[in-house]
């Protein structure tokens, strides 16, 4: 199947919004973390839009480092996403649920069965997405001082995701056969041991569940480091990127693609999704007075602890001159490598200094923003989309549920109108939605 003309949209499902600072605001469920009602909300609003997917981020741990950044921020108090989805399965009909979870701090057989299970409770619409742990405070959670080393953490993660896929190989798609007259469950010539012995994990099975719906649910990476692309190529089907430049885009997406072939893979299997956060108004000045608004609400101790945090936690800038240039080079982070270096990168091509270089983090993350009139935000898409920097975009509105409403109110119909995306579902599965084939079983294919 070749890439046609309309781009997928996925929404990150997030509770107060994307910025940081959205929580503050008025219109901002305080409590929205843990209601499943806002969440529920916000995936009908995706669901009746037609949007391909919701997806959750994650990590099993605090993500700020001292005590005046975790007061201000609303993100520590919200739901494991396995569990929420497993809840939107039975209130949404056709959008697909993409869950994250680490392969480091995880065993294969528990994240096989669930998600196996959340494919089955929605019908054929779980995906996982898969990450290493980046945060040596996750580390603290399992035992250990520090994080393993980067390249350490894709070796296992590359084990991990064969396990899992082998564990989902355990019954053949039509092995339970349920027959009450002859008493007879499942037909047990059509079950496979898997019997995984490697550097990480020894695993026998099988899964004590039917193979999931899709054969196995839609596989999500992020990587952006060396690695992470390599990791990328090999097992992801959708890949979310920060590409905050057309240009920028265009060298992850070619060189994503470029991988992925010479790995026998087809192009058209590989989804390059970068993230996007709209902020929209009806004017542009509308547009920038929502940004100011949410600017305003974001205190000096939450810009600081955010900066650090997404340069990996090497520098102290309360003790930076924060009107000097950012240095080319900062120590390596064992973290989120990708995160350091796109915002090094930025603040190098930008002649940024600190206070810059922390706006900008403050107000996107290194995400590609656009702030404007819906007609602006549509350009900047379709533009991006048909220069091959894009398959579809990953949204990310910076504050529910107003940002969303706004993008689906104002954004959408720009782009129907403009034949980019779609008005309904058109497959009963995510897979059949996102155009990715469905994974035969390896022991069928080694029949």
């Amino acid at each position: 199947m070749g890439r046609n003309d309309e781009m997928k949209l996925g929404l990150f499902l997030v509770q107060a919004g994307f910025h940081e600072g959205a929580w503050r605001d008025s219109s901002v469920p305080a409590n929205g973390g843990v209601d499943i009602e806002h969440y529920a909300h916000l995936a009908a609003h995706a669901e009746d839009a037609a949007f391909h997917f919701v997806f959750l981020a994650d990590s099993p741990s605090v993500l700020e480092r001292d005590h005046e950044h975790i007061a201000r921020v609303s993100r520590n108090d919200g739901f494991e996403p396995i569990t929420v989805l497993s809840a939107l399965s039975s209130r949404t009909r056709d959008i697909g649920l993409v869950g994250t979870a680490t392969t480091t701090y995880n065993q294969p057989y528990h994240l096989a069965r669930m998600f196996a299970s959340l494919d089955h409770l929605s019908r054929g619409r779980a995906a996982w997405n898969i990450v290493t742990s980046g945060l040596k405070f996750e580390a603290s959670n399992f035992g250990d001082n520090e994080l393993p080393d980067h390249d350490t953490r894709y070796d296992r993660a590359r084990e991990f995701v064969e396990v899992v896929k082998g564990l989902w190989d355990s019954w053949e798609d039509d092995a339970f056969i349920r027959e009450k007259q002859s008493g007879i469950f499942v037909d047990t010539t059509k079950l496979h041991f898997l019997n995984h012995r490697g550097d990480y994990f020894s695993v026998r099975g099988p899964l004590n569940i039917a193979r999931p719906p899709q054969g196995y649910p839609v596989l999500v990476q992020a990587g952006a480091s060396d690695a992470g692309i390599r990791f990328a190529a090999e097992v992801g089907e959708v890949v979310f990127t920060a590409a905050p430049s057309l240009e920028s885009g265009k060298r992850y997406y070619a060189t994503l693609k470029a991988k992925a072939r010479a790995l026998g893979r087809k192009e058209d299997q590989l989804l390059v999704m970068p993230g996007i956060i709209p902020i929209v108004g009806r004017t542009r000045q509308e547009a920038c007075e929502k940004l100011r608004k949410l600017r305003s609400y974001m205190h000096t101790d939450v810009q600081i602890g955010l900066a650090e945090r997404m340069l990996g936690f090497v520098t102290d800038l309360r003790s930076t001159n924060l009107d000097s240039l950012v240095p080319e080079a900062l120590p390596r982070t064992n973290a989120t490598q990708s995160s350091q270096t796109l915002l090094l990168d930025l603040a190098a091509r930008q002649k940024f200094t600190w206070r810059q270089l922390i706006r900008l983090i403050s107000d996107s993350k290194g995400q590609l923003m656009v702030v404007g009139t819906p007609d602006e935000i549509a350009n900047t898409m379709v533009d991006t989309f048909d220069q091959r920097a894009a398959d579809g975009f990953n949204v990310l509105p910076a504050i529910v549920p107003s940002g969303l409403k706004d993008f689906i109110d104002l954004v959408v119909p720009e782009l129907r109108r403009r034949g980019k995306f779609r008005s309904r579902y058109s497959g009963k599965t995510l897979r059949e939605n996102l155009g990715l084939n469905r994974p035969l079983s390896r022991f069928r294919r080694q029949a």
